[in-house]
C-alpha cells in the first residue's frame, strides 16, 4: 500500500530484504528497508519504491560507513518470487544514495592491518640514497573546505629514525564516478620526499576506491562529494541489478 502504515505483504518483503543485505556486511548497527506498493500492483510484479537506510555499516577492508540511504522509483520484480516472500529484480533500476563517513570511519579504515601492511618496506631515494620506509602511524582530519588533512611518522628502517610529515589534500573524481582521488596542495616534514607522500596518499586514494562499498547486486557510482568538517558526504547514482538474499 501507497499509504503511511505498510501492509503485512510490504513489511515481509522489507524484513526479507533487511535480512540479505545484512548477511553481506561484516557488521550493522542498524538497516532498515521500506518497500511501498499495494497488492494488486505486487501481482504484476510492480514496486512503487524502495528505501534503504543504514547505520555503522562495516564492509571489507574494515571501512565503515556513518550512514548510508539508497532510495529507488518504480521497480519490476518477480510477482511469483514476491508471493513466496523473495524479491527478485526483472531489470536493474536506478536509485539515488548518499554516503557518509566520519574522521573516525577513514581512521579505522586507514590503521587497519590491510592498509597498514601496504605501507611497510616502502623503498626509495632519500637525500641521493635508497632507504626504506614503514609508515608507523597515519591521523586523517577532515578541517572542511574540501580538503584531506594528513600528519604521519614513519620510520628509517637503515638509520632507525623516526620523522614526521604532514600533507594537504582535495579530493577529486576519477575513473566515471568509481574512485576519488587526491591532489597534493602542500607537504611539510623532515626528510619528505615526493616519493613518500605519494605512496602514502594511494593507499588512502585506494581505501577511497568506491567499489569497496559496493554490496552484491547494488553498485555505485559517485556525483557529486564535499569534506566537510570532520565528514565526508558522498552523492552517488546506484544501480541496483538484484536486492541481496539472505
Amino acid at each position: 500500500m501507497t499509504q503511511d502504515n505498510p501492509d503485512l505483504g510490504e513489511k515481509a518483503l522489507s524484513k526479507v530484504a533487511e535480512v540479505g543485505i545484512s548477511s553481506q556486511l561484516d557488521e550493522a548497527e542498524n538497516i532498515d528497508v521500506d518497500i511501498r506498493t499495494d497488492p494488486g500492483k505486487l501481482l504484476q510484479g510492480q514496486v512503487d519504491s524502495v528505501e534503504i537506510s543504514g547505520k555503522g555499516l562495516v564492509m571489507k577492508q574494515d571501512l565503515r560507513v556513518e550512514t548510508l540511504e539508497v532510495s529507488t522509483s518504480k521497480v519490476a520484480i518477480n510477482p511469483l518470487s514476491a508471493v513466496l516472500g523473495n524479491i527478485e529484480l526483472t531489470r536493474p533500476t536506478d536509485a539515488e544514495a548518499q554516503i557518509v563517513l566520519t574522521e573516525s570511519d577513514l581512521n579505522r579504515a586507514f590503521n587497519s592491518d590491510y592498509i597498514q601492511s601496504k605501507m611497510q618496506g616502502l623503498e626509495m631515494q632519500m637525500e641521493g640514497k635508497p632507504v626504506t620506509v614503514d609508515v608507523q602511524q597515519a591521523v586523517i582530519n577532515l578541517p572542511g573546505n574540501n580538503q584531506f588533512v594528513i600528519a604521519a611518522d614513519f620510520r628509517l628502517r637503515e638509520r632507525g629514525e623516526v620523522k614526521k610529515l604532514s600533507a594537504t589534500a582535495i579530493p577529486k573524481i576519477e575513473e566515471n564516478g568509481h574512485r576519488i582521488s587526491l591532489e597534493i596542495l602542500s607537504a611539510e616534514g623532515q626528510g619528505l620526499t615526493t616519493e613518500l607522500v605519494t605512496a602514502i596518499f594511494e593507499q588512502l586514494t585506494n581505501l577511497l576506491d568506491l567499489r569497496n562499498f559496493n554490496i552484491p547486486g547494488i553498485s555505485l557510482r559517485i556525483r557529486q562529494l564535499d569534506a566537510q568538517k570532520a565528514k565526508l558526504v558522498i552523492q552517488a547514482a546506484t544501480q541496483i541489478e538484484q536486492i541481496p538474499s539472505a
